[in-house]
């Protein structure tokens, strides 16, 4: 005879011999039970082929085991990495991670979260999209639903925000570069789609002035999220121009620069420290990509691990105490200077 068809909770309880308040108990927590009946379950699991309908079960409870993770584009390595590390702390607190990519689009990044809205998430860990963003929208989910910022942030909006001192981190490099040579010119989109790229760039003017030098902005045309594209292709023009006003440029972040090492690549500038290079360059992020260029570049690191770390536990923290803060937290972490071949 062909075994009964399974098609929900009620029926796998009872071809099991399982209550079904023990296998809530179980879905919602397999340590919850004793091993001889997680055993049971497991075993009746594989033999039936059942699969439960998480979304569905969460829907009738009144705190849910879904978290969601909004990153502004999830083919960008950066934010794929950072997403990584969220949803393994996410796992590993007995949370279910609801990963979604905004793909550069305000509009996507609503749609997300009103997608969320429909599976009761406990919590949101978001890197919004920054200036692009409707954040009075925003805002309105978060006054529902937990929620972190992490890497971008917009003021007075979720529970906390936990990212990159880019003041801290600018200033080092800045420093650097000016020690070690000539001082960098800043290469940056004239209206990039992240506000940390504003407050690189301030920072810049005032590191420089500070140490006596002349702030010098190279502000190129572009928009959107395709930004080696957008250094390559500026950088190009820029370069071609012979009219830097030194051999150095800091990029506002390690993408544009992976372009700008292109362009010099292409137009036949040597980029490196040696005595015979043209130029130096260097960038903000440590970009995966960022220790594979040729020469490897040059840059601030922000602690991937740590900003996920502190993002997601600040959540959980907020999900546990069943209250929402009664204070907006801001959390930021210091840069690493990563020094590389490029400059």
């Amino acid at each position: 005879m062909s075994q009964p068809k399974i098609r929900n909770m009620e029926d796998f309880a009872s071809v099991s011999g399982i209550s079904r308040p023990t296998l809530s108990k179980y879905f919602n927590d397999p340590a919850s039970v004793r091993s001889s009946t997680r055993a049971r379950i497991e075993t009746a699991l594989e033999r039936f082929d059942f699969h439960p309908n998480i979304y569905a079960m969460n829907q009738n409870r009144r705190l849910t085991k879904n978290i969601g993770i909004v990153v502004p584009n999830l083919s960008d390595p950066f934010f794929a990495e950072m997403a990584r590390n969220i949803e393994n702390w996410v796992i590993k607190a007995g949370f279910r991670p609801v990963l979604l990519g905004s793909h550069g689009d305000p509009e996507q990044e609503i749609e997300n979260l009103d997608n969320l809205r429909l599976i009761k998430p406990a919590g949101v860990l978001m890197a919004p999209l920054g200036r692009m963003s409707l954040a009075s929208r925003i805002a309105s989910f978060c006054e529902d639903v937990p929620t972190v910022l992490f890497d971008s942030n917009i003021d007075d909006i979720g529970e906390a925000f936990v990212g990159s001192n880019n003041v801290q981190s600018v200033c080092l490099i800045v420093d650097y570069l000016c020690r070690t040579g000539q001082p960098p010119a800043f290469f940056e989109m004239k209206t990039p789609a992240n506000p940390n790229a504003f407050k690189r760039r301030n920072t810049y003017v005032r590191a420089m002035e500070e140490l006596g030098h002349e702030p010098r902005l190279i502000q190129v045309d572009g928009e959107g999220w395709n930004l080696e594209e957008i250094g390559f292709r500026e950088g190009t023009k820029v370069l071609s121009e012979g009219q830097l006003p030194t051999d150095t440029i800091l990029c506002s972040n390690d993408r544009l620069a992976i372009g700008v090492l292109s362009a010099a690549y292409q137009l036949g500038f040597k980029v490196g420290i040696e005595g015979d290079c043209d130029l130096r360059v260097a960038g903000h992020d440590d970009h995966p990509f960022s220790r594979y260029t040729c020469p490897t570049l040059t840059t601030v690191s922000q602690d991937y691990e740590v900003i996920a770390e502190k993002s997601a536990k600040t959540l959980f923290e907020l999900i546990e105490s069943e209250k929402r803060a009664e204070k907006r937290t801001v959390t930021m972490l210091d840069g690493k200077l990563v020094m590389r071949g490029s400059a």
